[in-house]
């Protein structure tokens, strides 16, 4: 009798990138942000987004293949991106505030955002519950952009009901850092 040396259902070594509402191979539950290892690789990675798998793999005792295919899974799962993040109390920006946003009355939240989130000035947007539906960041180059994107995109707005703007006096700490599991 022969034997047929083909795997049958061969499982998935490493996860292909997955469109939005599909679900992940079974594989990629080491993907997961809650498995130490992976907490102990994004640790590294948030020091040195550059650092060599080999390297990781050697002060973690794993194998570089390990520590690759649990980056890899972490990336397409949408667990773990790696950027460039420039320190911005080195970067001396002429004009920057968070807006506190108060929508229109039968405005969605997520329509303001989207709308806000298409324009390089705005930086960070919050759903947030309280005093403000949105808070959203914006960084200008200059004084004058800073106050024409704020008069065009925010007072001429028909979807935003109330502002306010609060810029910063002093920064004591920025990290860019996961907060869940990644203390």
């Amino acid at each position: 009798m022969a034997r047929s040396l083909k795997k049958s259902a061969p499982g998935p070594a490493r996860p292909a990138a997955v469109p939005p509402g599909r679900d992940l191979p079974r594989s990629t539950a080491l993907a997961s942000p809650l498995d130490e290892l992976n907490q102990s690789i994004v640790k590294m990675l948030q020091v040195d987004g550059r650092l060599p798998y080999k390297e990781i793999a050697d002060a973690l005792a794993v194998s570089e293949g390990t520590v690759r295919n649990r980056v890899n899974w972490m990336r397409q799962s949408g667990v773990l991106s790696i950027v460039a993040v420039a320190d911005p109390t080195a970067i001396d920006y002429r004009a920057d505030a968070m807006l506190g946003i108060k929508v229109a009355p039968g405005v969605a939240p997520s329509q303001v955002a989207e709308r806000l989130a298409a324009f390089h000035q705005v930086v960070y947007i919050l759903w947030v519950s309280g005093r403000y539906d949105l808070l959203v960041e914006i960084v200008c180059e200059a004084e004058e952009d800073f106050l024409t994107f704020v008069s065009e995109k925010i007072y001429e707005a028909e979807d935003v009901a109330g502002l306010e703007i609060m810029t910063g006096l002093a920064m004591f700490k920025n990290q860019f850092l996961l907060k869940r599991g990644f203390d």
